[in-house]
């Protein structure tokens, strides 16, 4: 192998000085969307003994008064991109129009829904157990209008 130049040597020094800074920088004012120059935040940090932990869920209520589970199967929509913009669905509940309109596209002869809604279940834990009790919340609903 050939000595390395100082040339070469100082591009070396350069780029690994400038990736250090920028990891440095990441993980002092970063978030979690700057990863891997950010910190992953979901992984380092712990709820507390006592929190509730929530699973959310899309569900819908059809023209016949049945509940239909509006999760990935149902819709193509996975439930992470429902949690990611649920601030979103939440200022504007008429987003949930392309849930029903996903269900519809893949559910041709079901019977139309009439309500598309955002739960959470929230699951009671105490002493990071669960106990087995939880709770529902719906946090966005919109009606569908014709």
């Amino acid at each position: 192998m050939d000595t390395l130049t100082s040339r070469g040597r100082a591009i070396r020094v350069g780029v690994t000085v400038l990736a250090l800074a920028v990891l440095l920088a990441g993980t002092i004012w970063g978030e979690d969307d700057h990863f891997p120059f950010g910190p992953f935040r979901m992984y380092s940090t712990s709820d507390p003994p006592n929190a509730d932990a929530p699973d959310t869920r899309v569900e819908g209520v059809d023209r016949t008064g049945s509940l239909v589970d509006l999760g990935e199967g149902a819709t193509g929509i996975r439930r992470a991109e429902i949690e990611g913009q649920q601030a979103r669905y939440s200022a504007d509940p008429s987003l949930l129009r392309q849930v029903a309109e996903a269900y519809a596209r893949r559910h041709p002869d079901a019977p139309e829904l009439t309500e598309v809604r955002i739960v959470i279940r929230w699951h009671d834990i105490t002493d990071r157990r669960p106990t087995g009790r939880w709770y529902d919340e719906t946090v966005v609903s919109w009606q569908v209008t014709s």
